[in-house]
């Protein structure tokens, strides 16, 4: 099935059933209004039994009746505003996988089932600006609803829809005056599934979007930081989880990076909060980053191969060495996709999720999290700094090529937390965190590719080995061999270099 999405912003109003339309052709900017078309609408709301959807503000509904009839999911998306994504009708009590799927970082395995039932007789105006464009829609509403589960009695009530078509939000809010001199008012309910359930609407939980986050303070408790960071890597699980179990490209890469910022936040704060929850964290956190590591790692290898066949000479460019690396990475691609996919849908998954967000929401912080932030954060950056120049030490005492590969790798990793810790403390460290974290992910990225040219040679050196090779395709194989060793010993230069900018930027605690 197809699912469509448009941005959708109105703003709902109380009104009498006795109460008298509103003058809509004296609403400044509308030039005429339409002629009202009737509509009569079925609704069933579909949730968790414990309103999980509702408690995210999130609402998911299938319609009959009206001109988009079909399955409606709307997410918030700011004031006034939420994101609806459409699919087809289908079937009644079964929810389309593309809308369920986008819903399972919420549900977490838990069942959707009916949770109510709406009926609205709905006649809609259109409003019309001088130039013909359509402004909005005005939409009088008769509603009988009755709440499922936890069940409820029956309600009936009227009220009033403005919702933008192509005017602006200056438009919306210059209807006010005319709509509430009718004796309406604004809405004391967000939606109608709010007003449905009454005193059984769930206290929303943890808002996605729509909301400023607390401003960080270098006064305030250095536990803070620490919690903004984890909340927004929160945020990056629900906006890409969708997207893996999609297939929308990069979605993987998304999520494997929102992983290891995560591990780094705790690895470089772990001695602010219990030692057991962080490790059990971490633990969870290195094995969410293992099962997406190797699609991504194939997905970047493939891109890489890919790059480098094109620069070869023509008569090295053969099909059956193209066709050896495209089979070799697809299939290392597609099976790491799988199970990615296959550990989604895994309760071990959901409960790291849930983790995640108890930790944010009841951090077991030790007395030092609430000491000054600036301070603490900046003796704990710093010393993942230090962390930094003692790994590049060890490069220069490393013996030979293996171990010097593996030795610059611990630089990277070295180098990618204090990047991440840099990322954390800029709103309260400024220009000097800045300047640490851009040093420290250009030091990242040099070692980055270098660890992909180690790896590119190892795999080049497999496929060489396979007997019987036709000879245009062993001669591209060693010229791939020889640019990757070339690459190598480049970054390895790159790699000095941004090591000696980065040593000694710290900050100051």
């Amino acid at each position: 099935m197809e699912t469509t999405g448009k941005l959708e912003t109105e703003q709902k109003y109380d009104a009498e059933t006795s109460s008298t339309l509103p003058d809509l052709p004296g609403i400044q900017g509308v030039d005429h209004v339409a002629e009202p078309v009737t509509d009569h609408l079925e609704a069933v709301y579909f949730d968790t039994p414990a309103l999980t959807l509702a408690a995210r503000r999130l609402t998911l509904r299938r319609r009959t009746g009206g001109a988009d009839a079909g399955w409606h999911l709307k997410l918030p998306a700011g004031t006034d505003q939420r994101e609806e994504i459409h699919a087809p009708l289908g079937q009644p009590e079964t929810v389309p996988e593309e809308l369920s799927d986008r819903l399972q970082v919420f549900t977490r395995g838990d069942e959707l089932v009916p949770v109510a039932r709406l009926s609205t007789r709905r006649t809609t105006y259109r409003l019309y600006g001088p130039e013909g464009e359509h402004l909005a829609d005005f939409a009088d509403d008769l509603v009988h609803a009755e709440a499922l589960q936890p069940p409820g009695p029956a309600l009936d009530w009227r009220e009033w829809e403005l919702e933008l078509v192509h005017g602006t939000r200056e438009f919306l809010d210059a209807t006010a005056e005319t709509l509430t001199s009718t004796g309406a008012g604004h809405s004391a309910y967000p939606s109608k599934l709010a007003r449905t359930f009454g005193d059984a609407w769930p206290a929303e939980l943890s808002p996605r979007t729509g909301k400023p986050r607390k401003k960080l303070r270098k006064k305030g408790p250095a536990a803070d930081v620490v919690t903004a960071y984890l909340d927004a890597r929160i945020e990056d699980y629900i906006a890409h989880d969708p997207g893996v179990r999609l297939g929308t490209p990069d979605s993987v890469h998304k999520m494997r990076s929102a992983t290891r910022r995560a591990r780094s936040a705790l690895a470089t704060y772990r001695k602010l909060f219990n030692r057991a929850a962080v490790r059990e964290l971490q633990a969870e956190l290195k094995w969410l980053g293992q099962i997406l590591g190797p699609a991504r790692d194939a997905e970047v290898m493939l891109e890489r191969l890919r790059q480098h066949l094109v620069e070869l000479p023509e008569e090295q460019r053969s099909g059956s060495l193209n066709q050896m690396i495209e089979l070799e990475l697809v299939a290392a691609h597609n099976a790491g996709y799988r199970n990615v996919l296959q550990t989604l849908q895994t309760d071990r998954y959901f409960r790291l999720l849930g983790s995640l967000e108890d930790f944010r929401d009841h951090p077991p912080a030790k007395p030092r999290a609430f000491r000054p932030a600036r301070k603490v954060t900046g003796k704990l950056v710093n010393k993942a700094a230090k962390r930094v120049e003692r790994s590049r030490k060890a490069v220069k005492r490393s013996a030979g090529r293996t171990a010097g590969d593996t030795a610059l790798h611990e630089v990277r990793k070295d180098a990618k937390r204090l990047r991440h810790a840099g990322e954390s403390v800029m709103e309260i460290h400024g220009k000097r965190a800045v300047k640490l974290t851009k040093s420290a992910g250009r030091l990242q990225s040099v070692l980055g590719d270098h660890q992909d040219s180690v790896m590119a040679t190892a795999l080049l050196r497999r496929l060489a080995a396979i007997p019987d090779l036709p000879v245009d395709a062993d001669l591209g194989l060693q010229s791939l061999l020889e640019m990757e060793e070339r690459i190598a010993r480049k970054t390895e230069k790159k790699a000095r270099k941004a090591g000696k900018k980065l040593r000694g930027l710290r900050l100051r605690s």
